[in-house]
């Protein structure tokens, strides 16, 4: 049975998340739906992470198998013609063995924020960033940003939902720039706690409002309290933009 890994682009805004719900179409139902207009197979989508509502893809990896033998090409322009008018198009397709899963095998993660950082409103951006009109100091943000990179219980940021067994996690990187009005926060590591991602960027604006500093921020993650922390940033900015695999 052939196991085929693609790799995924898709706004969110019009989605419910990646994973299938009873409330409106998800990424997960689209693909779905597509490969049995395709193949006439039902066949389930498997991906390295199930983003929310109103998030992103730039890169989303996830997998799926099929009785029937196609070539890769064939599979990937069917799917990208099939899938529309959702707003989502596989950009690579490939063979892997049955060995091969898009979130068990996965051994890192990187997720993408942007913030548009002006006066006046998004207008092309709209719903692709969140608005912050008072200005942030970027370089405040990422310099306070490294007390988190390596292990540390995350209770502080993480949503009192999230059902992970444990808050420990280690952040890889954490790097936060500016280019012009726009302020772009990358964030890696193996996995993450729910809503981790949007709290942390949720805190760090007040850092860059210059309400908090390096040390407020430490003193919040040492608290291992979300009352502690900051608010939960919009799903509009939050781009997973990369998955890994050894």
């Amino acid at each position: 049975m052939p196991r085929y890994r693609i790799t995924i682009e898709y706004d969110g805004r019009n989605f419910v998340g990646w994973q299938s719900q009873d409330n409106g179409i998800s990424v997960q139902q689209a693909l779905e739906q597509a490969i049995k207009a395709f193949s006439g197979e039902t066949s389930l989508v498997y991906a390295a992470g199930r983003t929310d509502a109103g998030v992103h893809a730039l890169a989303q990896v996830a997998h799926f198998d099929l009785e029937q033998d196609y070539p890769d090409y064939k599979v990937m322009d069917a799917l990208n013609g099939l899938v529309r008018p959702h707003r989502v198009c596989v950009l690579s397709i490939e063979r892997t063995d049955e060995e091969f899963h898009s979130r068990f095998s996965a051994t890192g993660r990187s997720y993408r924020y942007k913030i548009l950082n002006r006066r006046a409103p998004p207008t092309v951006d709209e719903g692709l960033v969140w608005w912050v009109p008072v200005p942030l100091d970027s370089e405040a943000m990422h310099a306070a940003a490294q007390v988190l990179i390596g292990k540390h219980d995350f209770t502080t940021f993480r949503s009192v939902r999230c059902q992970a067994k444990s808050p420990v996690k280690t952040l890889d990187r954490l790097a936060i720039e500016r280019n012009g009005d726009h302020i772009r926060i990358d964030v890696s590591a193996r996995s993450f706690l729910h809503n981790q991602v949007r709290i942390l960027v949720g805190t760090l604006r007040l850092i860059g409002e210059g309400k908090w500093n390096a040390e407020n921020l430490k003193s919040a993650l040492e608290a291992c309290d979300r009352t502690r922390g900051g608010e939960t940033a919009p799903p509009s900015g939050l781009y997973l933009s990369a998955v890994s695999y050894s």
